[in-house]
């Protein structure tokens, strides 16, 4: 660790010849921004909680098991071969099992499309995925083996996340258009808005700071219990915060939620907290490159031409999906080949 640290900026530096290019095909490579959103938005969303098992359960398991290069190689396939299947999965839960909404924008009438139906339902199982492997420090289920822990892991989110889907989301879905109505609490935007503001608390906490302040916790009960509780009302706090009393649309809400999360990626695991080695440091740094990043990509999502999402939905994918999916695949999966 401090060898790495004495490599900083340029190993970070060195990483974004990787980051950036996997962010940009991600965001716009599947036709522009918003084919992209459309299409590979859903597709990474699903993906999402196989590359948090891999990365933070698993440990780069099984591109371990290669020598380095066709380890991270090996582990993206993984998640690439996951992504389809669970998409799949997904758009059954919310409608039914129709293969052309997956890879088709507008895949016409009568085809459920994956966007936005699905993303509460993805949204959640990646959120409950850093809830049992980060926040809860993996218990039970450590008891298990590290593989086994992960595929329950990865179980137990989807159940939560199939639970969210039944008894929270709130859909009117259009004659045709192949989705269920759900009578729930909240819109899917809602959802989507809360489950990001809760991402921002376990990111920032358990990613940026390492588990602090919990860590001085000595009993393992509560601080599981305190850690627990801070992540969850606190992400509910925020978004009731920004959303009932700033005013903020629950999209506008997950743009900035999403900028957060990818900041405290880069700026934690990317360059490994360089040069901000306390806490205050720390988050001034996150909220710094937050800033930036949102600024930048609202500000390009602005000179797009909208016609079936909007230019906020696309910004919370680039931040969230686009640049942190790529940060944990290069540093905690790809083990930063070729620049160990």
């Amino acid at each position: 660790m401090r060898e790495r640290l004495g490599r900083q900026p340029a190993l970070g530096l060195a990483g974004l010849l990787l980051v950036v290019p996997v962010a940009l095909l991600l965001a716009i490579g599947a036709g522009g921004p918003e084919a992209s959103l459309l299409v590979l938005g859903p597709l990474v969303t699903f993906a999402l909680p196989v590359v948090a098992v891999i990365g933070f359960c698993w440990d780069d398991w099984p591109g371990s098991r290669l020598r380095p290069g066709w380890s991270g190689l090996a582990d993206t396939a993984v998640v690439a071969a996951a992504a389809v299947p669970l998409t799949l999965v997904g758009l059954l839960a919310v409608g039914r099992l129709d293969p052309a909404g997956i890879f088709d924008p507008t895949p016409g009438a009568g085809h459920p499309a994956t966007f936005p139906a699905t993303m509460p339902l993805a949204g959640a199982a990646f959120v409950a995925v850093l809830q049992v492997t980060l926040v809860s420090e993996g218990l039970p289920l450590d008891r298990l083996g590290r593989r086994t822990a992960g595929v329950a892991a990865l179980a137990i989110a989807w159940a939560c996340a199939v639970a969210v889907e039944l008894l929270v989301v709130a859909r009117d879905a259009p004659d045709g258009s192949g989705l269920r109505d759900r009578t729930g609490l909240l819109s899917g935007a809602d959802v989507g808005a809360l489950l990001v503001a809760v991402g921002v608390w376990q990111v920032v906490l358990f990613v940026a700071l390492e588990g602090r302040p919990f860590a001085r916790i000595a009993r393992r009960p509560a601080r599981l219990l305190a850690a627990n509780a801070t992540v969850i009302g606190g992400g509910c706090l925020t978004c009731l915060v920004l959303r009932d009393v700033a005013g903020w649309r629950p999209g506008t809400i997950s743009a900035a939620a999403g900028a957060v999360i990818a900041a405290a990626l880069l700026v934690a695991m990317l360059f490994e907290g360089w040069p901000a080695p306390g806490r205050l440091s720390m988050l001034a740094a996150v909220a710094a490159v937050a800033a930036v990043l949102f600024a930048g990509l609202a500000a390009f999502a602005g000179s797009v031409a909208w016609s079936q999402a909007e230019a906020e939905d696309w910004v919370a994918y680039a931040g969230l999906n686009a640049i942190g999916a790529s940060v944990i695949l290069h540093v905690a999966i790809g083990r930063r080949w070729p620049f160990r």
